[in-house]
């Protein structure tokens, strides 16, 4: 499973794009739920307010990423959705431990770096 996973990575890391996520889902109030589902967003909204966004780490290691959004946050990322309902995020993500994932989000689809 482990070298599934590993190939999977590596495949999606030479075609640099992971490809389309699914959907953006919007979430009332300020944290996200325990299960995120796999190629989704999840953002949480409290009073019309982006609080943070949460996915299973793109990379297939199936980490939570959590985001956040609010200007007080420390790092935080701005949110950007289309009129077709994509999400582009910024800056980039990189995590520092665990899979070491770094990537754009862009018009609803994941960018490797």
């Amino acid at each position: 499973m482990r070298l599934f996973k590993w190939i999977r990575r590596i495949a999606a890391k030479i075609l640099n794009s992971y490809g389309p996520v699914r959907c953006v889902i919007v979430v009332a109030g300020d944290s996200l739920p325990p299960v995120l589902p796999y190629r989704n967003l999840v953002l949480a909204q409290d009073d019309g307010e982006n609080w943070c966004l949460g996915m299973q780490c793109p990379c297939g290691c199936n980490d939570t990423i959590e985001l956040l959004l609010v200007p007080e946050g420390k790092p935080r990322w701005d949110v950007v959705i289309d009129d077709q309902g994509r999400l582009t995020l910024e800056p980039s993500v990189w995590r520092a431990s665990g899979c070491r994932s770094h990537f754009w989000i862009r018009k609803g689809r994941i960018y490797w770096c």
